[in-house]
């Protein structure tokens, strides 16, 4: 994370100090590098440089911002004019990508309950395509586009059924997961699509996980494709792109193995598929925290130090409603003060093994663990990686308002969300006559 470095022990994001934005904005607060932003998806560029397939026009890559990971509109528009295209998951983040710039026709539609009336409104939009995941939503979509008039591009969604090594609650491609069409009925339901009248098949999609940090839970899926897609054409359904997903995992700091670099990751992707392939074939990836995670950072002030008899506690301001990965997933996120202390002792301040925790009325609101930090009350905290499934999966527990996000962008930060009041958060309800 070069973007985020010290100056004399301060903690700056390019180049503004993160104490004066604390201090300006309050916290929670969280805070984006644009150059961050921009250094992840100039990695999947060089990656695509250093390919076989790179020197070959017919041969098309296309990077897709998974925009569930960070849907903020200022941020997806730092992607937008890098000239991203979008997978969405919602009709509402449709909407996002089209406020933040973005085009309808570079953005793939994903997920797994799609309404009739999401579908209306992506292909009145004129989505690039819809990745299916159930014979049921291919008899729908094929019902809404005949309504309209129009053919929806498709993709199926297929389960290669390959362990991705992560997180129980974040694999996607195995046989119990809720997603895509099971492995062994693929081409039946390619078969299918194909006759429905209001379809055209234009690819297939594979999404086997996040936070993966290993490239061969990949190639043993891409494997499993490649054959199927074989298959699928000697049916006679062509098959015009291969979307390898997402989920390339990040460096966290918890001294666990790194993830492949980005750029090595998506040469060994593409030089895969072109060395066992009949033909070449255009390569979609659907990356979110590669991107973003290292991007942000959330801040957070110490209100309390409370020594007990088996853990000491730093109760902080923000919350698990703030940022719920460590009580969702038991995720590892670094957390530093904000400006560095002398390690000689200070007045009032503590030097223990501390769990940081936040105000919400559950045991299970912490942001850390058993971290040995100089601490004392008003101390501002940075918790690091915050920048995908932050606040994008923030909410308002407790009837806590969401907290305020700032773009930086060389000397500059701009709020690209202001924070919420309490106000805001009932705005909509009524009492009983």
């Amino acid at each position: 994370m070069t973007h985020f470095h010290r100056q004399a022990g301060t903690l700056f994001v390019e180049g503004v100090s993160v104490s004066q934005l604390a201090q300006q904005h309050g916290t929670p607060l969280y805070v984006y590098s644009r150059a961050a932003l921009a250094e992840a998806w100039e990695a999947y560029a060089a990656g695509t440089a250093l390919a076989k397939r790179h020197s070959d026009p017919n041969a098309k890559v296309k990077v897709h911002v998974a925009v569930k990971a960070n849907s903020n509109i200022g941020v997806l528009s730092v992607f937008a004019r890098l000239g991203a295209g979008f997978d969405i998951v919602s009709a509402g983040e449709l909407a996002r990508v089209l406020a933040a710039g973005g085009q309808a026709s570079d953005t793939v539609f994903s997920g797994v309950g799609k309404s009739a009336a999401e579908m209306r409104y992506a292909l009145q939009a004129g989505v690039k395509c819809f990745n299916v995941e159930s014979l049921p939503e291919l008899e729908r979509l094929n019902a809404v586009a005949g309504e309209l008039g129009v053919r929806a591009p498709i993709s199926l969604r297929v389960n290669p059924d390959v362990n991705p090594k992560t997180h129980p609650y974040i694999s996607t491609g195995l046989k119990g997961n809720k997603f895509g069409v099971a492995f062994s009925e693929a081409r039946k339901a390619y078969a299918t699509a194909s006759k429905m009248p209001n379809l055209v098949v234009h690819g297939i999609d594979c999404h086997i996980g996040s936070q993966i940090t290993e490239t061969e839970p990949y190639l043993d899926a891409i494997d499993k494709v490649l054959e199927l897609v074989d298959e699928i054409e000697s049916d006679g359904t062509p098959i015009q792109h291969i979307d390898v997903g997402g989920g390339l995992g990040i460096d966290y700091g918890d001294g666990g193995s790194p993830p492949p670099k980005t750029a090595d990751f998506v040469r060994t992707i593409l030089d895969h598929i072109d060395d066992h392939s009949t033909k070449r074939r255009d390569v979609w990836f659907e990356p979110g925290r590669s991107l973003l995670g290292n991007s942000g950072i959330l801040l957070t002030t110490v209100e309390y130090l409370k020594p007990g008899e088996e853990k000491n506690f730093a109760i902080v301001d923000a919350a698990m409603n703030d940022l719920s990965r460590p009580a969702l997933y038991q995720a590892f996120h670094r957390v530093e003060p904000v400006i560095s202390r002398d390690p000689d002792p200070e007045p009032g301040v503590l030097a223990r093994t501390y769990d940081i925790v936040g105000p919400v009325c559950e045991s299970g609101d912490w942001l850390a663990r058993d971290r040995e930090l100089l601490l004392a009350p008003g101390d501002t905290l940075a918790v690091f990686s915050a920048g995908a499934y932050g606040f994008t999966m923030a909410s308002n527990y407790n009837t806590r308002p969401r907290a305020a996000e700032l773009l930086v962008d060389g000397t500059e930060a701009h709020v690209v969300r202001e924070r919420e009041t309490v106000a805001q958060l009932f705005a909509g309800e009524r009492v009983l006559p």
